[in-house]
Parts: structure tokens; sequence; C-alpha cells
């Protein structure tokens, strides 16, 4: 049987990262697009998510048998902290209507995306650690960005509801830190590895400090996001289940944001060596340790995920963090006028 896949969220980080990974003539054969399957990548432009009646016309328009929904209302932690009501609304609004529709349109599977973020905050929960499918919703989230987490965790509930009364086994994946080419590099705005790269480039290139910020030892499992893209075509061919999948690199690959910090600045030191040899890169690194750390480490089980893909016969390897950070670099100074920094470049 012929498949019609709807990809939400279509132009963002893991969107791209699946567009590379299906078109990717040098990947394994077993992540590309297949013959009996028809990709469509679907942006903002094309629907506002938050609208039911535009979401309504995009599932008319495509017809899809299955979705990808990667689309949310996302930001860094100051955004979170400030708008935590418009993240709440906004993102519950995409996902009822996505959720909604699909259904309607006897949509035969939907992967939403979760994130991290969903599982309690470690306070209190320590001895809990490392983080399962089975601990969503055993405590509140971080307060930071309570709102976001909330929305997302409404979707693991939306989906237990929807297999419940309909039998659908709409289901979920949750990433730990995600990062790679075509993300968001916007200071103010960004997750940890694309800010840090950022601010790297920006103090090398100004001859000024790179001041990464707090102790450097917290502690985080980083996903990159053309691997996250294989484990989402995975899953789509091959796992049917309305129970969530963490989708995470095994805990003894948790690494400090001060390993990331060195291991980002030499990425571009890499780099600098291969386009122009004659400048090489040289930033002095000071740490703002008067800033907060946040949580120090949120370990997360693949343990789910490394048996699931063993049962299904799929070889998968997770790609080497360094080559992981040298690939994104490598992207990021190539494309550094087209990507989203926040910085106006006219």
């Amino acid at each position: 049987m012929s498949k019609v896949i709807l990809v939400t969220g279509g132009s963002g980080l893991v969107g791209q990262a699946l567009q590379h990974v299906l078109n990717d003539t040098e990947s394994d054969p077993a992540f590309r697009a297949q013959p009996d399957e028809t990709w469509h990548f679907a942006t903002s432009k094309e629907a506002d998510l938050r609208c039911p009646e535009q979401t309504r016309q995009l599932f008319e328009k495509y017809k899809p048998t299955h979705v990808i929904h990667l689309a949310a209302l996302v930001g860094g932690l100051f955004k979170n902290m400030s708008h935590n009501l418009t993240f709440l609304r906004d993102n519950i609004r995409i996902n009822d209507n996505v959720l909604s529709s699909a259904h309607d349109a006897d949509v035969t599977k939907v992967i939403s995306c979760l994130s991290t973020c969903v599982f309690p905050d470690e306070k209190g929960l320590r001895d809990l650690y490392p983080l399962t499918e089975q601990k969503i919703h055993i405590g509140p989230p971080h307060p930071s960005n309570f709102g976001y987490s909330h929305a997302k965790r409404l979707v693991d509930i939306q989906n237990h509801a929807y297999k419940q009364e309909f039998g659908r086994n709409y289901t979920s994946a949750i990433p730990t830190n995600v990062f790679g080419p075509y993300d968001n590099f916007d200071l103010r705005d960004s997750h940890v590895i694309p800010g840090l790269m950022h601010k790297a480039y920006l103090a090398e290139k100004s001859g000024t400090v790179f001041q990464p910020s707090g102790s450097g030892k917290p502690l985080r499992q980083f996903i990159y996001s053309r691997d996250l893209a294989k484990l989402f075509v995975w899953m789509l061919r091959n796992y049917d289940d309305v129970e969530p999948v963490i989708l995470s690199v095994p805990e003894e690959q948790e690494v400090s944001i001060e390993y990331v910090v060195d291991s980002v600045v030499k990425a571009f030191q890499k780099n600098r060596a291969s386009t122009d040899p004659s400048k090489p890169f040289d930033v002095k690194i000071e740490w703002n340790r008067a800033a907060a750390d946040g949580q120090f480490r949120k370990p997360a089980s693949n343990e789910k995920l490394a048996t699931l893909l063993k049962e299904s016969g799929v070889q998968f390897e997770f790609t080497p963090f360094e080559q992981a950070l040298h690939e994104t670099v490598d992207w990021f100074v190539k494309n550094y006028d087209s990507a989203r920094t926040g910085v106006n470049k006219q």
C-alpha cells in the first residue's frame, strides 16, 4: 500500500534533516525515501496550524495517510519564561488541530515530536533517573517553560484518548537536545549548541572574548538532527504503538557543557584549517560563572529504543558527537548569510 506522508514544520531543523536523509544517495538505503512513499513538507506559509480551518485545508490538499508532526511554537529559555501562556495556548491549538484533522482524514499514523522538557523537574526526583517513557506525568515540569511542557504532555494524553475511543495508534517521539544544520542560531532565542556556535563565531570575528554562561559542569545528551531524522523514518515504517519512544543517545554519551564549548572551538578550528589555513581560528574563552547553570543533568534512557531497533532488524549507529559538530559548524559558516541568526546582515 502506498503512503502519502505529510511533515508539518517541514522547513525547520528536523524537517530539513528529514529531507536530507530521505534524498541522500550516500546514506544508508534503509532510511532513504521508498518508491511507495510520497513525502510532502509543509511550512507555516502554507497553513497556520493554530487555525482549524487552515489545518483542515492542508490535510485536504495533500490527503496524507501518515503524518510526522514537527510544527510547534518554540523558543529559548528566556522567551519561554516570559511567554508561558502563549506557548501553552498556541501549541495546544496546533497539536489539537493536527490530531483532529488527522483523525477526520482517517490518517493511519501520526508521530508527534515532543521534548525531554515534558519530564518532571529534577527537584526531589533524582532517584528516578534515568528518565523513561513511563515517567512523563509523575510530577510538574520545570517552572521556566511549564506552558510549552504541558502543551507537549497533552499530546501524549490525546494520543491515548484517540487510542481508547477510536483505536488510533497515534504516538510520539521524545528527542533529547537536538542540533544540526538549519538550526536556530539567534543568540536571544537559541538552544545551547547553536547559541554557543554563534557566540564563538562572533567573538572570533570581532576579536573579543568568547563568554559561555555558567560553570560548564552540567551534563546533557545531544542528538544530531540527521540521526533523529533517521529514527523518525524508522518509527514511521516500523513502530505501531501509542506509547511514546525516547530518541536519544545512550546515557554514557552524556557530555558536559564545558566539553561542548571546547568541542565547538575545535570544530571551528578544523573548519578554518580547511577553508583559510592562513588565518587560524583563535578565540579566548572566559566563563561567565555568575550565570545560572539550570538543571545539572536530566539523563534519559534509550533502552526502549535500542531494544526496538534490534527487534526490527534495522542497523543504526549514532553519528559521533565531534563529527556531528564539525558538520554543523561547516554548514553554519558556509550558510551564515542565510541562516537564522537574528543578525541584520544587510
